[in-house]
């Protein structure tokens, strides 16, 4: 269970960088750093602008859940909700609008595929570490 644990800890690292730098790329570049070559709307810009600070604090709040994943069920369920909910506005998007960037349909991927994996691979984690604590309190073996 501990290296599972840790593996898990690992990879939910990795995969929280993504969030952060394509949010802080976001909040200092604007929707210019997308390209596209046409005037931007300031408007647009700055709401772009505020949507990169949100997955930036998602990026963080992923940090804070790997000390301990174990018990961050709740947040982790969370924040998988938020960000699958943004997958699922980025695929009505692509279905008004049409085929976006390669880059955005790997945002896709890791919204609606990789991030729910790693929520239900935490899930696991967190209900072995359950039964490991519950075998001690018990005295019995765990199989798992």
């Amino acid at each position: 269970m501990e290296r599972e644990r840790r593996i898990l800890q690992r990879t939910v690292a990795v995969v929280a960088v993504v969030p952060v730098l394509a949010g802080l790329y976001g909040v200092l570049f604007g929707i210019d750093g997308i390209g596209g070559g046409t005037p931007v709307n300031v408007s647009a810009d700055s709401h772009f602008r505020y949507l990169s600070g949100l997955l930036t604090g998602i990026g963080i709040l992923f940090f804070t859940c790997v000390p301990g994943i174990e018990d961050k069920s709740r947040l982790f369920r969370f924040l998988t909700l938020v960000v699958v909910l943004g997958g699922l506005a980025r695929l009505l998007g692509l279905s008004l609008t049409g085929v976006p960037s390669l880059t955005m349909l790997a945002a896709l991927a890791l919204e609606l595929v990789v991030t729910p994996l790693l929520c239900l691979w935490q899930l696991r984690v967190a209900r072995l570490a359950r039964d490991e604590r519950q075998a001690l309190v018990t005295g019995t073996e765990v199989v798992g």
